[in-house]
């Protein structure tokens, strides 16, 4: 019985899949694809985003690409994954594999993002010094900035080049550097953005406002650094304190597993450790929101 309903279930998503591939070619033909990549440069601000267009946005920042290409085939692996853990391992292994993958996806791409964004950051001074020097040598603020993104490094260079292929396109540069700002949503971003603008607008000396922007940069840099060497104790008592009730249970599970074995077996034993596993999970999204706002 269980042969017969696992190839079912794998017979049935093979063929939605199979339709769905079908209904996107017969949506999706070569011009509109390749009308879509030419306008991936051009500016999209966060108002605009809507369906799955958020899923591509979080993993673009991320540095990852586009998963909305793929996004059926996936779906489907997860959907035969589910089913398998289901009918193999009982309720538990169906529950842990519907919750377990986009908490684990999440937390990897917000964690690729900030180190992403931390690094690109850290270079942003030196593009910007780049470019007034650029602009003292008799280059135009466009041509400057520019030529300053070809001559960084990654990840800037990889993530800012939609700058580069924006104003190629036609777009201005204030309006190209805003939606870079907007899609990865640091300040230090929008204060070149809104300097750009300014300059554009109003005119100025564009050399003079960049080392004032890099000055800027560098001090918010030295304060946040200063801020993560004072609370680091705060943050450090909140890992211990999130992470102790995780050792102590494996702990009893490498030297007495029968213990936690019997108990999950007794019907009280059983409440208590889901409750002990619902308190710690508040416990550690307290502990992380506390931190945060640190």
């Amino acid at each position: 019985m269980i042969p017969a309903l696992l190839l079912f279930t794998i017979s049935f998503l093979m063929f939605s899949l199979s339709m769905n591939l079908v209904y996107r070619a017969l949506r999706d033909p070569t011009t509109s694809r390749v009308l879509d990549r030419l306008g991936e440069s051009q500016p999209q601000f966060a108002e605009k985003i809507q369906g799955v267009a958020w899923l591509d946005r979080a993993f673009l920042q991320a540095g990852l690409g586009r998963p909305s290409e793929r996004l059926g085939l996936w779906l489907s692996l997860w959907a035969v994954a589910i089913v398998l853990a289901g009918l193999l391992g009982g309720w538990w292994f169906f529950l842990a594999f519907v919750v377990l993958p986009p908490v684990l996806l999440k937390v990897f791409v917000s964690w690729r993002y900030h180190r992403r964004v931390r690094r690109m950051v850290e270079q942003l001074p030196l593009l910007l010094d780049h470019s007034v020097r650029s602009l003292k040598a008799g280059r135009t603020l466009t041509d400057a900035v520019l030529h300053a993104i070809e001559a960084s490094s990654d990840p800037l260079k990889s993530s800012i080049g939609r700058v580069s292929r924006s104003v190629q396109m036609g777009v201005s540069l204030p309006e190209a550097v805003q939606d870079f700002a907007e899609l990865y949503e640091r300040d230090e971003f929008r204060m070149f953005a809104l300097g750009l603008k300014v300059n554009h607008r109003y005119g100025g000396n564009a050399s003079e406002l960049l080392e004032n922007l890099i000055v800027l940069i560098r001090e918010r840099d030295q304060g946040a650094r200063r801020l993560r060497a004072m609370t680091g104790e705060t943050r450090m008592t909140a890992l211990v304190l999130g992470m102790l009730p995780v050792f102590v249970v494996g702990f009893f599970m490498a030297t007495n597993p029968n213990y936690m074995i019997k108990m999950w077996q007794d019907g009280g034993g059983q409440h208590m450790l889901l409750t002990a596993l619902a308190m710690q999970i508040i416990g550690s999204v307290a502990l992380w929101r506390m931190v945060r706002s640190v």
